[in-house]
């Protein structure tokens, strides 16, 4: 399994652009045909909607990819 680190850089991300950004997804379109059809899970769960906002301490998974939502520390 693949695990990866995704830095927040606000206060969230929606589930189909994390999707696309991390090239697990070719597109907007396969991301959201991925989550319809029941293929990605968050924090364990089953997750159908497309643009579920993630948020720092979220575990996202797809097949044997792993995604841990971390938030980006402040800058001083």
């Amino acid at each position: 399994m693949a695990i990866h680190h995704f830095q927040l850089r606000g206060e969230f991300i929606e589930l189909n652009v994390l999707l696309k950004l991390l090239g697990l997804a070719p597109s907007g379109g396969a991301a959201k045909a991925l989550v319809a059809a029941g293929a990605v899970a968050v924090d364990g769960a089953i997750e159908t909607r497309t643009r579920r906002k993630l948020r720092s301490g979220q575990t996202v998974r797809l097949a044997d990819e792993e995604i841990r939502i971390v938030a980006t520390p402040p800058s001083n």
